[in-house]
Protein backbone atom coordinates (compact mmCIF):
# COMPACT_ATOMS: atom_id res chain seq x y z
CA UNK A 1 0.00 0.00 0.00
CA UNK A 2 1.42 3.55 -0.75
CA UNK A 3 2.84 5.78 2.20
CA UNK A 4 2.48 9.11 2.14
CA UNK A 5 4.30 12.04 4.23
CA UNK A 6 2.56 14.82 5.78
CA UNK A 7 3.31 17.75 7.64
CA UNK A 8 0.19 18.75 9.52
CA UNK A 9 -0.89 21.18 12.05
CA UNK A 10 -2.92 19.90 15.44
CA UNK A 11 -5.70 21.36 16.98
CA UNK A 12 -3.34 22.77 19.93
CA UNK A 13 -1.50 24.76 16.96
CA UNK A 14 1.85 21.94 16.78
CA UNK A 15 3.27 21.28 13.65
CA UNK A 16 3.45 17.39 13.19
CA UNK A 17 5.33 15.60 10.61
CA UNK A 18 4.62 11.96 9.76
CA UNK A 19 3.55 9.15 7.46
CA UNK A 20 0.30 7.66 6.52
CA UNK A 21 -0.73 4.65 4.64
CA UNK A 22 -3.80 4.77 1.87
CA UNK A 23 -5.26 3.44 -1.42
CA UNK A 24 -4.63 7.22 -2.75
CA UNK A 25 -3.74 11.08 -1.77
CA UNK A 26 -7.24 12.19 -1.68
CA UNK A 27 -7.68 9.10 1.52
CA UNK A 28 -4.92 9.73 3.27
CA UNK A 29 -6.00 13.43 3.57
CA UNK A 30 -9.16 12.37 4.73
CA UNK A 31 -7.95 10.47 7.72
CA UNK A 32 -5.99 13.02 8.57
CA UNK A 33 -8.93 15.01 8.56
CA UNK A 34 -10.84 12.98 10.77
CA UNK A 35 -7.80 13.33 13.14
CA UNK A 36 -8.58 16.70 13.36
CA UNK A 37 -5.61 17.40 11.20
CA UNK A 38 -5.20 20.56 9.28
CA UNK A 39 -2.64 19.28 5.98
CA UNK A 40 -0.12 21.65 5.18
CA UNK A 41 2.31 19.55 2.88
CA UNK A 42 1.40 15.17 1.98
CA UNK A 43 3.47 13.62 -0.98
CA UNK A 44 3.96 10.00 -1.62
CA UNK A 45 6.74 8.68 -0.12
CA UNK A 46 8.76 7.29 -2.55
CA UNK A 47 10.94 3.86 -1.22
CA UNK A 48 14.66 3.66 -1.64
CA UNK A 49 16.81 0.67 -1.32
CA UNK A 50 17.49 1.66 2.38
CA UNK A 51 14.04 1.17 3.52
CA UNK A 52 14.49 -2.60 4.34
CA UNK A 53 17.49 -2.33 5.83
CA UNK A 54 15.62 1.25 7.78
CA UNK A 55 12.46 -1.17 8.86
CA UNK A 56 14.83 -3.63 10.14
CA UNK A 57 16.92 -0.94 12.36
CA UNK A 58 13.85 0.18 13.42
CA UNK A 59 12.30 -3.22 15.10
CA UNK A 60 11.96 -3.25 18.60
CA UNK A 61 11.25 -7.11 19.29
CA UNK A 62 7.68 -8.90 18.85
CA UNK A 63 4.20 -8.81 20.73
CA UNK A 64 4.29 -12.29 23.00
CA UNK A 65 1.05 -13.91 23.60
CA UNK A 66 1.09 -12.78 27.85
CA UNK A 67 1.50 -9.34 26.32
CA UNK A 68 -2.09 -10.25 24.05
CA UNK A 69 -3.14 -11.63 27.22
CA UNK A 70 -2.81 -8.60 29.50
CA UNK A 71 -3.71 -6.38 27.18
CA UNK A 72 -7.33 -8.33 26.09
CA UNK A 73 -7.67 -8.14 30.02
CA UNK A 74 -7.35 -4.15 30.23
CA UNK A 75 -9.24 -3.49 27.42
CA UNK A 76 -12.08 -5.32 28.47
CA UNK A 77 -12.44 -3.94 32.19
CA UNK A 78 -12.14 -0.07 30.43
CA UNK A 79 -14.81 -1.19 27.80
CA UNK A 80 -16.57 -2.43 30.45
CA UNK A 81 -16.27 0.65 32.73
CA UNK A 82 -17.85 2.87 29.85
CA UNK A 83 -14.07 3.98 28.70
CA UNK A 84 -14.65 5.29 24.96
CA UNK A 85 -12.00 2.38 22.83
CA UNK A 86 -10.04 5.28 21.51
CA UNK A 87 -9.17 6.81 25.28
CA UNK A 88 -8.82 2.75 26.18
CA UNK A 89 -6.19 2.16 23.75
CA UNK A 90 -4.54 5.21 24.36
CA UNK A 91 -4.06 4.49 28.54
CA UNK A 92 -2.80 0.88 27.39
CA UNK A 93 -0.73 2.37 25.10
CA UNK A 94 0.94 4.73 27.74
CA UNK A 95 1.00 1.47 30.15
CA UNK A 96 2.98 -1.25 27.73
CA UNK A 97 6.37 -2.17 28.69
CA UNK A 98 6.82 -3.70 25.44
CA UNK A 99 7.99 -1.31 22.83
CA UNK A 100 7.14 -3.61 19.93
CA UNK A 101 3.56 -3.63 21.36
CA UNK A 102 3.16 0.18 22.26
CA UNK A 103 4.37 0.75 18.70
CA UNK A 104 1.26 -1.19 17.44
CA UNK A 105 -1.17 -0.03 19.67
CA UNK A 106 -0.61 3.63 18.45
CA UNK A 107 -1.05 3.16 14.91
CA UNK A 108 -4.47 0.99 15.71
CA UNK A 109 -5.50 3.84 17.88
CA UNK A 110 -4.43 6.21 15.22
CA UNK A 111 -6.45 4.21 12.53
CA UNK A 112 -9.38 3.78 14.35
CA UNK A 113 -9.57 7.57 15.14
CA UNK A 114 -9.10 7.68 11.34
CA UNK A 115 -12.60 5.64 10.62
CA UNK A 116 -11.60 2.46 10.56
CA UNK A 117 -13.89 0.13 12.56
CA UNK A 118 -11.97 -1.98 15.13
CA UNK A 119 -11.53 -4.94 13.72
CA UNK A 120 -9.67 -3.72 10.44
CA UNK A 121 -7.52 -1.54 12.10
CA UNK A 122 -6.35 -4.74 14.66
CA UNK A 123 -6.26 -6.38 10.77
CA UNK A 124 -3.45 -4.44 9.54
CA UNK A 125 -1.28 -6.11 12.68
CA UNK A 126 -1.74 -9.93 11.74
CA UNK A 127 1.88 -10.27 13.80
CA UNK A 128 0.32 -8.81 16.78
CA UNK A 129 -3.23 -9.65 17.04
CA UNK A 130 -3.86 -13.26 14.89
CA UNK A 131 -6.89 -14.07 12.73
CA UNK A 132 -8.68 -15.34 15.67
CA UNK A 133 -8.69 -12.64 17.83
CA UNK A 134 -9.81 -9.81 14.82
CA UNK A 135 -12.94 -12.31 14.10
CA UNK A 136 -13.70 -12.36 17.52
CA UNK A 137 -13.62 -8.51 17.78
CA UNK A 138 -15.67 -8.44 14.50
CA UNK A 139 -18.59 -10.10 15.82
CA UNK A 140 -17.88 -8.22 18.85
CA UNK A 141 -17.90 -5.07 17.14
CA UNK A 142 -21.78 -6.21 14.49
CA UNK A 143 -23.35 -7.49 17.94
CA UNK A 144 -22.59 -4.65 19.91
CA UNK A 145 -20.90 -6.78 22.93
CA UNK A 146 -17.75 -6.15 22.80
CA UNK A 147 -16.85 -6.17 26.39
CA UNK A 148 -18.39 -9.65 26.56
CA UNK A 149 -16.28 -11.13 23.57
CA UNK A 150 -13.26 -9.50 24.83
CA UNK A 151 -13.38 -11.14 28.31
CA UNK A 152 -14.26 -14.44 26.49
CA UNK A 153 -11.09 -13.85 24.53
CA UNK A 154 -9.15 -13.58 27.40
CA UNK A 155 -10.04 -16.35 29.27
CA UNK A 156 -9.61 -18.49 25.35
CA UNK A 157 -5.89 -17.34 25.53
CA UNK A 158 -5.55 -17.56 28.75
CA UNK A 159 -6.49 -21.19 28.80
CA UNK A 160 -4.21 -21.52 25.91
CA UNK A 161 -1.17 -20.28 27.48
CA UNK A 162 -1.63 -22.73 30.33
CA UNK A 163 -1.81 -25.25 27.89
CA UNK A 164 1.42 -24.18 25.52
CA UNK A 165 2.94 -24.65 28.91
CA UNK A 166 2.20 -27.67 30.14
CA UNK A 167 3.21 -29.30 26.81
CA UNK A 168 6.87 -26.80 26.80
CA UNK A 169 7.91 -27.88 30.59
CA UNK A 170 7.14 -31.71 29.98
CA UNK A 171 9.92 -31.03 26.82
CA UNK A 172 12.45 -28.53 28.26
CA UNK A 173 13.69 -30.81 30.90
CA UNK A 174 14.39 -34.17 28.82
CA UNK A 175 15.86 -31.39 25.91
CA UNK A 176 18.27 -29.53 28.30
CA UNK A 177 19.69 -32.82 29.95
CA UNK A 178 19.87 -34.30 26.59
CA UNK A 179 21.70 -31.46 25.10
CA UNK A 180 24.07 -31.18 28.62
CA UNK A 181 24.52 -35.54 27.51
CA UNK A 182 25.74 -34.71 23.82
CA UNK A 183 27.91 -31.86 24.99
CA UNK A 184 29.61 -34.12 27.57
CA UNK A 185 29.89 -36.77 25.10
CA UNK A 186 31.35 -34.91 22.44
CA UNK A 187 34.16 -33.62 24.87
CA UNK A 188 35.34 -37.04 26.24
CA UNK A 189 35.38 -37.91 22.26
CA UNK A 190 37.42 -35.35 21.17
CA UNK A 191 39.57 -34.54 23.73
CA UNK A 192 39.78 -36.75 26.36
CA UNK A 193 40.09 -40.29 24.50
CA UNK A 194 43.15 -38.91 22.41
CA UNK A 195 44.94 -38.71 25.42
CA UNK A 196 43.92 -42.48 26.57
CA UNK A 197 45.14 -43.15 23.07
CA UNK A 198 48.65 -41.75 23.59
CA UNK A 199 48.96 -43.82 26.51
CA UNK A 200 47.91 -47.10 25.14
CA UNK A 201 50.32 -46.70 22.05
CA UNK A 202 52.99 -47.04 24.44
CA UNK A 203 51.69 -50.43 25.55
CA UNK A 204 52.20 -52.23 22.29
CA UNK A 205 49.33 -54.65 22.58
CA UNK A 206 45.90 -55.29 21.46
CA UNK A 207 43.46 -52.98 22.88
CA UNK A 208 39.90 -54.31 23.50
CA UNK A 209 37.63 -54.32 20.57
CA UNK A 210 35.17 -51.53 22.70
CA UNK A 211 37.93 -49.87 23.28
CA UNK A 212 39.18 -49.30 19.41
CA UNK A 213 36.15 -48.47 18.12
CA UNK A 214 35.93 -45.54 20.47
CA UNK A 215 39.06 -44.50 19.76
CA UNK A 216 38.42 -44.94 15.98
CA UNK A 217 35.71 -42.94 16.32
CA UNK A 218 37.35 -40.41 18.25
CA UNK A 219 39.91 -39.84 15.72
CA UNK A 220 36.68 -39.16 12.48
CA UNK A 221 34.85 -36.75 15.40
CA UNK A 222 38.05 -34.83 15.80
CA UNK A 223 39.11 -34.88 11.97
CA UNK A 224 35.34 -33.24 11.80
CA UNK A 225 35.10 -31.64 14.45
CA UNK A 226 34.01 -28.32 13.03
CA UNK A 227 30.90 -30.22 11.25
CA UNK A 228 30.18 -31.24 14.58
CA UNK A 229 29.69 -28.29 15.91
CA UNK A 230 27.55 -26.75 13.55
CA UNK A 231 25.35 -29.87 12.48
CA UNK A 232 22.51 -28.67 14.88
CA UNK A 233 22.09 -25.12 13.66
CA UNK A 234 22.42 -27.34 10.05
CA UNK A 235 20.23 -29.66 10.49
CA UNK A 236 17.73 -27.45 12.32
CA UNK A 237 18.11 -25.03 9.14
CA UNK A 238 17.65 -28.13 6.49
CA UNK A 239 14.31 -28.74 8.79
CA UNK A 240 13.23 -25.34 8.18
CA UNK A 241 13.78 -25.12 4.90
CA UNK A 242 12.15 -29.10 4.41
CA UNK A 243 9.07 -28.03 6.72
CA UNK A 244 8.12 -24.86 4.46
CA UNK A 245 7.39 -27.46 1.59
CA UNK A 246 3.88 -28.08 1.29
CA UNK A 247 4.80 -32.23 1.18
CA UNK A 248 7.55 -31.51 4.10
CA UNK A 249 4.48 -30.15 6.41
CA UNK A 250 2.13 -33.05 5.67
CA UNK A 251 4.70 -35.53 6.42
CA UNK A 252 6.07 -33.82 9.83
CA UNK A 253 3.12 -33.45 11.03
CA UNK A 254 1.30 -36.64 10.06
CA UNK A 255 4.41 -38.38 11.77
CA UNK A 256 3.89 -36.05 14.82
CA UNK A 257 0.59 -37.08 15.63
CA UNK A 258 2.16 -40.75 14.98
CA UNK A 259 4.48 -40.39 17.41
CA UNK A 260 4.76 -43.29 19.88
CA UNK A 261 4.78 -41.38 23.06
CA UNK A 262 3.99 -38.16 21.91
CA UNK A 263 1.70 -38.87 19.50
CA UNK A 264 -1.42 -39.53 22.10
CA UNK A 265 -0.45 -36.32 23.63
CA UNK A 266 -0.33 -33.96 20.50
CA UNK A 267 -3.60 -35.34 19.71
CA UNK A 268 -5.23 -34.21 22.93
CA UNK A 269 -3.67 -31.03 22.71
CA UNK A 270 -5.28 -30.45 18.83
CA UNK A 271 -8.74 -31.87 20.20
CA UNK A 272 -8.50 -29.29 23.21
CA UNK A 273 -6.90 -26.21 21.08
CA UNK A 274 -9.71 -27.10 18.11
CA UNK A 275 -12.76 -27.32 20.31
CA UNK A 276 -11.58 -24.10 22.68
CA UNK A 277 -11.28 -22.04 19.81
CA UNK A 278 -13.93 -23.57 17.83
CA UNK A 279 -16.69 -23.21 21.25
CA UNK A 280 -15.37 -19.63 21.59
CA UNK A 281 -15.96 -18.30 17.87
CA UNK A 282 -19.74 -20.01 18.09
CA UNK A 283 -20.26 -18.48 21.11
CA UNK A 284 -19.51 -15.27 19.97
CA UNK A 285 -21.71 -15.36 17.32
CA UNK A 286 -19.49 -16.25 14.47
CA UNK A 287 -21.14 -18.16 11.52
CA UNK A 288 -19.63 -21.58 11.77
CA UNK A 289 -18.52 -21.65 8.35
CA UNK A 290 -15.92 -18.27 9.03
CA UNK A 291 -15.81 -20.38 12.50
CA UNK A 292 -13.97 -23.22 11.08
CA UNK A 293 -12.15 -21.28 8.63
CA UNK A 294 -10.34 -19.45 10.86
CA UNK A 295 -10.16 -22.59 13.78
CA UNK A 296 -8.48 -24.43 10.68
CA UNK A 297 -6.14 -21.56 10.08
CA UNK A 298 -4.86 -21.37 13.09
CA UNK A 299 -4.44 -25.19 14.19
CA UNK A 300 -1.00 -25.29 14.15
CA UNK A 301 -0.85 -28.72 11.81
CA UNK A 302 -1.63 -29.43 8.34
CA UNK A 303 -3.49 -33.25 8.92
CA UNK A 304 -5.73 -31.00 11.37
CA UNK A 305 -6.16 -28.37 9.01
CA UNK A 306 -7.13 -30.55 5.75
CA UNK A 307 -9.51 -32.53 8.61
CA UNK A 308 -11.43 -29.05 9.50
CA UNK A 309 -11.54 -28.18 5.79
CA UNK A 310 -13.29 -31.28 5.02
CA UNK A 311 -15.72 -30.57 7.82
CA UNK A 312 -16.70 -27.20 6.47
CA UNK A 313 -16.85 -28.85 2.96
CA UNK A 314 -19.13 -30.95 4.14
CA UNK A 315 -21.48 -28.66 6.18
CA UNK A 316 -21.82 -26.43 2.62
CA UNK A 317 -23.04 -30.00 0.88
CA UNK A 318 -25.57 -29.91 3.92
CA UNK A 319 -23.62 -32.38 6.20
CA UNK A 320 -23.02 -32.20 9.92
CA UNK A 321 -19.99 -31.33 11.77
CA UNK A 322 -19.74 -34.60 13.93
CA UNK A 323 -19.44 -37.28 10.53
CA UNK A 324 -16.16 -36.16 9.37
CA UNK A 325 -14.58 -35.68 12.08
CA UNK A 326 -15.42 -39.07 13.05
CA UNK A 327 -14.14 -40.52 9.76
CA UNK A 328 -10.78 -38.52 9.79
CA UNK A 329 -9.24 -41.05 13.03
CA UNK A 330 -7.88 -38.46 14.96
CA UNK A 331 -10.62 -36.97 16.75
CA UNK A 332 -12.12 -39.95 19.35
CA UNK A 333 -15.52 -41.40 19.24
CA UNK A 334 -16.42 -39.33 22.54
CA UNK A 335 -15.48 -36.46 21.19
CA UNK A 336 -17.51 -36.70 17.79
CA UNK A 337 -20.71 -38.19 20.01
CA UNK A 338 -20.66 -35.47 22.35
CA UNK A 339 -21.01 -32.71 19.41
CA UNK A 340 -23.45 -34.57 17.58
CA UNK A 341 -25.61 -34.14 20.66
CA UNK A 342 -24.79 -30.39 20.85
CA UNK A 343 -25.56 -30.44 17.24
CA UNK A 344 -29.06 -32.27 17.60
CA UNK A 345 -29.58 -30.44 20.98
CA UNK A 346 -28.66 -26.79 19.36
CA UNK A 347 -25.85 -26.48 22.39
CA UNK A 348 -22.89 -27.11 20.57
CA UNK A 349 -20.89 -24.33 22.34
CA UNK A 350 -21.72 -25.73 25.80
CA UNK A 351 -20.35 -29.12 24.56
CA UNK A 352 -17.28 -28.08 22.87
CA UNK A 353 -16.75 -26.06 26.21
CA UNK A 354 -17.04 -29.26 28.09
CA UNK A 355 -14.82 -31.00 25.94
CA UNK A 356 -12.07 -28.84 25.69
CA UNK A 357 -12.01 -28.74 29.56
CA UNK A 358 -11.94 -32.74 29.85
CA UNK A 359 -9.11 -32.94 27.35
CA UNK A 360 -7.33 -29.65 29.38
CA UNK A 361 -7.16 -32.28 32.07
CA UNK A 362 -6.35 -35.25 29.76
CA UNK A 363 -3.16 -33.22 28.74
CA UNK A 364 -2.09 -32.10 32.12
CA UNK A 365 -2.03 -35.61 33.56
CA UNK A 366 -0.49 -37.09 30.28
CA UNK A 367 2.19 -34.14 30.47
CA UNK A 368 2.69 -35.07 34.23
CA UNK A 369 3.06 -38.88 33.39
CA UNK A 370 5.28 -38.05 30.94
CA UNK A 371 7.65 -35.93 32.55
CA UNK A 372 8.04 -38.87 35.35
CA UNK A 373 8.63 -41.22 32.81
CA UNK A 374 11.22 -39.23 30.85
CA UNK A 375 12.96 -38.06 33.54
CA UNK A 376 14.83 -41.50 34.61
CA UNK A 377 14.70 -42.44 31.25
CA UNK A 378 17.15 -39.91 30.49
CA UNK A 379 19.27 -39.95 33.49
CA UNK A 380 20.12 -43.76 32.27
CA UNK A 381 20.93 -43.33 29.11
CA UNK A 382 23.35 -40.46 30.03
CA UNK A 383 24.75 -42.81 32.61
CA UNK A 384 24.95 -45.69 30.11
CA UNK A 385 26.34 -43.71 27.08
CA UNK A 386 28.95 -42.10 29.69
CA UNK A 387 29.59 -44.83 31.50
CA UNK A 388 29.78 -46.93 28.46
CA UNK A 389 32.99 -44.68 27.05
CA UNK A 390 34.23 -44.42 30.92
CA UNK A 391 34.52 -48.22 30.68
CA UNK A 392 35.70 -48.93 26.87
CA UNK A 393 38.90 -46.34 28.26
CA UNK A 394 39.42 -48.01 31.78
CA UNK A 395 39.44 -51.73 29.94
CA UNK A 396 43.22 -51.49 28.96
CA UNK A 397 43.86 -50.63 32.81
CA UNK A 398 42.72 -53.70 34.16
CA UNK A 399 45.59 -55.56 32.20
CA UNK A 400 47.95 -53.03 32.64
CA UNK A 401 50.31 -55.34 34.39
CA UNK A 402 50.18 -58.31 31.94
CA UNK A 403 51.24 -55.36 29.74
CA UNK A 404 54.00 -53.95 31.77
CA UNK A 405 55.24 -57.23 32.21
CA UNK A 406 55.34 -57.76 28.67
CA UNK A 407 57.19 -54.74 28.04
CA UNK A 408 60.37 -55.76 31.06
CA UNK A 409 60.70 -59.58 28.69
Amino acid sequence: MPAFAYKARKADGNVVHGVVEAEEQKIAVDRLRLQKFVVLEISEKTSSLLDPLLALLKRKGSVGSKDLVIFSRQLSTLVSAGVPIVQGLSILESQADNPAFKEVLGLVRGDIEGGLSISDALKKHPDAFPELYTAMVKAGELGGILDAILERLTSYLENSEALRAKVKSAMMYPIIVLTICASVTVFLMVFVIPTFKAIFAGFGAELPLITQLFIDLSDIMKKYFPLIIASPWLGYKGFQKFYKTPYGQHWCDGKALNLPVFGPILKKVAVAKFTRTLGTLVKSGVPIMQALETVAATAGNVVISDVIFATRESIREGGRLSDPLKKSGIFPNMVTSMIAVGEETGSLDVMLAKIADFYDMEVDAAVKGLTSLIEPLVIVVMGLVIGTIVVAMFMPMFGLGELAGNLDK
